[in-house]
């Protein structure tokens, strides 16, 4: 597992955008009533709960960003999903409360 701030979290989605390199499956592991207030745009919702019932969702061959409020739940999952034999996460370190203060202040914090 890799640590990646939101900053760079953020450039490497808008180089996705801009064709530069391929994005990261975004996978965030808190839970819908935190998802609802504030994700990041494309992240797939799936609570640190259900990753053991729903890991055959998750593809080995993709860099995978797994994301949570401040960073705990989603290196908890990374360990988990190393585990089980993945090698291409990214820990989004310090979570959305992080990518609400570094890399879009206009997402809301709870």
């Amino acid at each position: 597992m890799k640590q990646i701030t939101a900053l760079q979290l953020k450039q490497w989605l808008d180089d996705a955008k801009a064709g530069k390199r391929e994005a990261p499956l975004l996978i965030d592991v808190r839970e819908p009533w935190e998802y609802h207030i504030v994700h990041i745009p494309g992240a797939k919702l799936m609570p640190m709960r259900t990753i053991p019932l729903r890991i055959h969702e998750l593809p080995r061959e993709k860099d995978l960003a797994i994301v949570c409020h401040h960073g705990a739940r989603s290196y908890q999952v990374c360990l988990f999903l190393e585990q089980h034999g993945f090698d291409r996460l990214f820990n989004l370190y310090g979570g959305m409360a992080a990518w609400s203060r570094d890399a879009d202040p206009t997402a809301p914090t709870y």
